[in-house]
């Protein structure tokens, strides 16, 4: 984790587009000996309410398998509607969250842990619940309290690292979020076997034991998580000074309080939106892969434990190509070629099975569509990770940042609407509706990466003629990153 902090140490005077530092950095020749302690103390915490948000992704999707549906006797699109319900209030609480959480008098490991807490106790619920109306009153709480956590917890790593450092810390934090299926798969794969366990169905213990884990989690929140990096604790007098002085040179005189602010500009800022809209799109691919894989592995012709076990490779790839492209973007400076990478392996994993599905099965081995799967994981982590990291790169102040961090990961995951309504019961297996769509929607991101490009480019363009003129860079005109 040490070696782009090398880039953050040493002075630049590079003027490409992509260069991740525009402003003189201190010209400290080693790197800081902080910067693990806040990798150590940051990110796995951090990271674990990440991995809460996907672990309940893909916990109903292993329910669902383990035949919920028949127990609640829910109507034939009452899973998708079980999904979608989730979303309305996540996406509606996470600006507000933010808000919240920036004001000066709320500290993040209080704000965050009594919003796991609560969380864990109604996941735990869900496996408790005896009818299709409870499971739906729960889902929807749900969604108001986990939208806290993802927000919150992005806010915090863009306010301790640099530039440089974001894209690797980021690809951490997300890896985290992909650990969430292997321990779904892991703990279905063994839960299955706790069925009659206290009179209660196998499917219930699994959401029963996500919500222990959450509620455990909770307590290392509330002691591990730090304040905002100005009202830190978990650093000396030298360190936080270094560090506050470190940010400033990357980041500018940025603004901290939420007072005075032009919501209404800063909400319609474009760096925000382009990044949320690829961020939509490559999340089209992880939301169908959570909620379905388990599924398409069964009707591949699987058993239901084998169909378990075998999804946990896929998650494991996206974990390695992000943290891989994560370490050579901070080295490069660059972001939107990693993007357009994992465009590239994503449209492979769609074409693949909408030729599956077009052809109705013929010429496509079971093998090929497995394959294909691992293809939509490498490509979506690659992105999610480079597009939040792009996000917060080109934003200043805490306002930004905050509105940011909550729109990318909340109408972000608007895309969990699309996926649990386009993967209709009635087309399975082949599913040519969802397959069409993820196809689309892939291209779409793509075409949108390509024109954010464009209009970066032809800002730091007009920025170059305004420094020929004289001008500096300052807190409202800076070079963007690409």
């Amino acid at each position: 984790m040490l070696t782009d902090e090398k880039m953050m140490a040493e002075t630049t005077t590079k003027s490409s587009g992509s260069s991740d530092q525009d402003l003189a950095e201190p010209t400290t020749v080693t790197p800081p000996s902080y910067t693990l302690k806040l990798d150590l103390r940051l990110i796995p915490i951090l990271g674990c309410t990440y991995t809460i948000l996907f672990l309940d992704r893909t916990n109903i999707a292993n329910a669902r398998i383990e035949g919920f549906e028949k127990s609640l006797n829910m109507p034939s699109n009452g899973y998708n509607t079980a999904l979608w319900v989730f979303y309305i209030p996540f996406v509606l609480v996470e600006v507000p969250s933010n808000m919240i959480m920036s004001m000066p008098r709320v500290r993040p490991n209080i704000f965050l842990g009594c919003n796991m807490l609560v969380l864990g106790v109604v996941a735990m619920c869900q496996g408790l619940t005896g009818s299709y109306g409870g499971l739906l009153a729960l889902r929807f709480l749900m969604g108001i309290f986990e939208a806290t956590l993802p927000a919150g917890a992005a806010l915090l790593v863009a306010e301790y690292y640099t530039r440089s450092q974001a894209a690797l810390r980021f690809a951490l934090f997300f890896t985290f979020g992909v650990l969430g299926p292997c321990i779904s798969g892991l703990l279905a794969y063994g839960i299955r076997n706790m069925d009659g366990i206290q009179g209660k169905e196998g499917w219930r213990w699994i959401f029963i034991l996500e919500g222990i884990f959450t509620i455990a989690i909770s307590f290392l929140v509330f002691f591990l998580v730090p304040n905002f990096p100005e009202k830190t604790n978990i650093l000396n007098a030298a360190e936080k000074k270094h560090l506050l002085e470190t940010l400033r040179r990357d980041k500018g005189d940025q603004k901290l309080d939420i007072k005075s602010v032009n919501w209404l500009k800063t909400i319609g800022d474009y760096k925000i939106w382009f990044p949320t809209l690829m961020f939509f799109c490559c999340d089209m691919t992880a939301a169908s892969m959570s909620s379905f894989i388990p599924t398409i592995l069964t009707e591949l012709g699987w058993t239901r434990a084998r169909a378990q076990a075998m999804s946990i490779p896929i998650w494991v790839t996206g974990m390695i190509f992000q943290i891989l492209g994560a370490l050579i973007a901070g080295r490069t400076g660059w972001r939107f070629p990693f993007i357009l990478f994992g465009i590239l392996m994503v449209l492979i994993g769609w074409i693949i099975n909408m030729v599956y599905s077009e052809g109705r099965g013929g010429g496509i081995s079971a093998a090929v569509r497995y394959f294909s799967l691992f293809c939509m994981s490498a490509g979506t982590f690659v992105q999610m990770s480079m597009t939040t990291t792009w996000l917060v790169n080109n934003l200043r102040g805490r306002p930004s940042i905050a509105v940011g961090t909550a729109l990318i990961l909340g109408i972000g995951n608007c895309a969990n609407f699309v996926a649990s309504n386009v993967f209709i019961k009635t087309e399975a297996p082949f599913y040519p509706t969802a397959f069409r769509t993820g196809l689309a929607i892939t291209i779409t991101g793509a075409f949108s990466c390509l024109v954010y490009v464009g209009l970066l480019w032809r800002h730091n363009q007009k920025l170059v003629v305004k420094r020929e003129l004289g001008g500096d860079d300052d807190q409202k005109e800076y070079r963007y990153h690409y």
